[in-house]
């Protein structure tokens, strides 16, 4: 059956994906005269930068995601609907959701993401979860505070030792982060609540396959990212390749070859990206190629070759950054980058309407930031006057005022807001709840 979200004659515009890249095109487009056609396989925007906090019963899942309805409540050019995309017809200009509908449209913006990674070996993701989703996050805080509730019936030092063990596996910003919050959790969140466990006790790993942590910032930074994690608790491992996960714990190799199993009952995964299947779809529909980690290669306006009604944006591009004078860079996969491309996407179709030509897309570095824990962050921003780089506590102030000033909604920023200063003063954590009571790893 075919969906058509308007009856009117203007040019119509679908959006697949509802994350930073497509909220962005849409709103882009809000005083264009076309239709847009919103497609998201969940009903919200997620604010995936903060989406460790919900993991770690930092905040509430509302705090940093918003109903997709509700945020396009107020443009009327903008339907939003649920679905899952199946299929993608190219020379027909229509796309196929799970349930049957199909969708025209004369402009489609592809916004879909990017997934976990775990470079061959998927059967991992069952015992080493990642965190791309509101339903991972809430997975891995039901294994982390669950590890503490079952060490304290465990009498079998072993076994207990091993629930109290917490693997983080990738040294990125997500893993930085969860790392350093995990340790903040067991020596100041959980203290004096467990009788049988002193979960201060609790032994937080953090294990890089490469040379050092945050490999993308300068190594000054990267080394005092070390430090601070390893103030915090947190052990740090670089150069350990993961071999082996199962749900007794993991195998790594060290730099010099030699095998070490470490056990552990919660293990989280951070150390790959991949983008969405979406991608490999899109490229068989259209004879794009993809690169080697599944993203579309799109031409300097963030269309495909041969098909300038398509844009791909977000970690699904394999896109380039167009500076007059200098070399194409790629574009990194960070949330600015996806904004964006979203707003440029937007901007290209608004220039095929009108009969101009579109403007090859020029990525904005606004930095890169990374907190890991209570008064501990890096940040390095390029300025006029070169890179400013700094960490430690104003760093922290200036990564929570960035983080919250980028939230959705007034009601957003002020729950966040008060929910970090309760957390602040207190080390209370107070989305420390769970639904199910089962082991870590068991389905």
């Amino acid at each position: 059956m075919t969906a058509s979200a308007t009856s009117s004659s203007r040019p119509r515009v679908l959006i697949i994906g509802c994350g930073f890249g497509g909220l962005e095109a849409a709103r882009a487009l809000r005083h264009a005269a076309v239709d847009v056609t919103v497609v998201e396989k969940t009903n919200h925007h997620l604010f995936q930068p903060l989406l460790y906090q919900v993991a770690t019963a930092g905040l509430a899942a509302p705090s940093i995601a918003a109903p997709a309805r509700l945020l396009f409540r107020g443009q009327p050019n903008v339907t939003t609907l649920l679905g899952e995309v199946t299929a993608i017809d190219a020379a027909a200009r229509t796309v196929r959701l799970a349930d049957g509908h199909v969708l025209p449209y004369d402009h489609l913006i592809v916004a879909a993401g990017a997934t976990h990674s775990y470079f061959g070996n998927d059967a991992w993701a069952a015992d080493a979860p990642g965190l791309k989703t509101l339903a991972d996050a809430f997975e891995i805080r039901r294994r982390v505070l669950l590890a503490f509730e079952l060490a304290e019936l465990e009498s079998d030092p072993v076994r207990r030792r091993a629930l109290l063990t917490f693997v983080v596996i990738g040294g990125g910003p997500t893993g930085v982060e969860m790392a350093g919050t995990l340790a903040e959790i067991a020596r100041h969140t959980l203290a004096g609540e467990f009788r049988r466990i002193v979960p201060a006790e609790a032994e937080v790993l953090l294990l890089e396959g490469g040379p050092r942590v945050l490999q993308a910032m300068p190594e000054k930074l990267s080394q005092r990212a070390r430090e601070q994690l390893e103030h915090l608790g947190v052990k740090v491992h670089v150069d350990a390749m993961v071999t082996r996960i199962d749900g007794e714990g993991l195998e790594i190799k060290g730099p010099d070859g030699t095998a070490r199993r470490i056990a552990s009952r919660c293990i989280v995964w951070a150390a790959g990206v991949a983008a969405s299947p979406l991608g490999r779809m899109l490229a068989a529909a259209t004879g794009a190629e993809c690169d080697r980690a599944g993203r579309v290669k799109v031409e300097p306006d963030l269309s495909l070759p041969g098909h300038p009604e398509i844009s791909v944006v977000g970690d699904l591009a394999a896109a380039m950054s167009h500076v007059p004078g200098q070399p194409p860079r790629p574009v990194p996969g960070v949330s600015p980058g996806a904004k964006q491309m979203g707003r440029a996407a937007a901007a290209a179709i608004l220039a095929r309407m009108a009969g101009r030509p579109t403007r090859p897309f020029r990525y904005r570095d606004w930095g890169n930031l990374a907190t890991i824990g209570r008064n501990s962050a890096v940040v390095d921003l390029p300025t006029p006057f070169g890179p400013l780089r700094f960490s430690g506590y104003f760093a922290w102030l200036f990564w929570l005022f960035v983080h919250v000033y980028f939230l959705i909604g007034f009601r957003n920023r002020l729950i966040v807001l008060m929910d970090w200063a309760s957390a602040y003063w207190t080390f209370r954590r107070h989305a420390r709840v769970v639904s199910e009571v089962k082991a870590p790893g068991e389905n």
